[in-house]
């Protein structure tokens, strides 16, 4: 996560989004970088809310625009698929070495998912909070070039971000009925990277309602 002050932005770290590369190149410029432990530089929608928010709007003062980016969901679960069966991974509960694919879409759509597949989501990771503080630009991660345009307008800066943490490339076949089943289990996923706009505009999903705001 990084905070930028002068430019009132906070950009998000979406995991498997170019993030890694995005904060060694941007650091230099920002308030505050948010680089470990992974539970807070991968900080989601609602733990920046929570946790960050109250101290950036306290100390800086006023509000800050959000930024984030998504991937195509089969996309984001085959960087993570990818990811999890280089080398060092051989033996461990989390490695996909000896899964296909498919294998793994299927566990990552299962009730009770498995380690390996236990991975999120990023329409829960960039969810709207009930106190009204969203995303206010999500760009997708294969429009780079609008995001560094975007980035670029805003801090006044150059950015040329380097490539780093590249998993390695790979076929990721997938059944149609797997296909099928992950596009019915994460529709919102689906719904959300398929309404971004090419300026970093989307259509935001409204929060989840709690168990107690529920009528009788």
């Amino acid at each position: 996560m990084l905070i930028f002050s002068q430019a009132r932005l906070v950009l998000l770290s979406v995991p498997k989004t170019g993030s890694t590369a995005y904060e060694a190149a941007l650091a230099p410029f920002a308030a505050i970088a948010v680089s470990a432990p992974p539970e807070l530089k991968h900080a989601p929608l609602f733990r920046y809310n929570r946790f960050f928010r109250p101290m950036v709007e306290r100390f800086f003062e006023g509000s800050f625009d959000v930024a984030a980016v998504m991937r195509e969901p089969v996309d984001w679960l085959g960087s993570w698929y990818r990811y999890r069966r280089r080398p060092e991974m051989a033996g461990h509960v989390n490695s996909t070495q000896k899964l296909s694919f498919d294998a793994f879409v299927a566990a990552y759509c299962a009730g009770d998912q498995p380690s390996y597949a236990n991975v999120g989501r990023q329409a829960k990771f960039l969810e709207p909070q009930r106190n009204g503080v969203r995303v206010t630009h999500l760009f997708r991660y294969e429009d780079q070039a609008g995001l560094r345009q975007f980035l670029e307008a805003r801090l006044g800066v150059t950015v040329a971000p380097e490539s780093v943490n590249r998993s390695p490339v790979l076929p990721l076949n997938l059944s149609p009925e797997s296909a099928a089943r992950l596009r019915r289990k994460y529709a919102d996923d689906f719904s959300l990277w398929g309404g971004i706009g090419a300026d970093g505009t989307y259509q935001a999903q409204p929060p989840k309602p709690r168990p107690e705001d529920r009528a009788d």
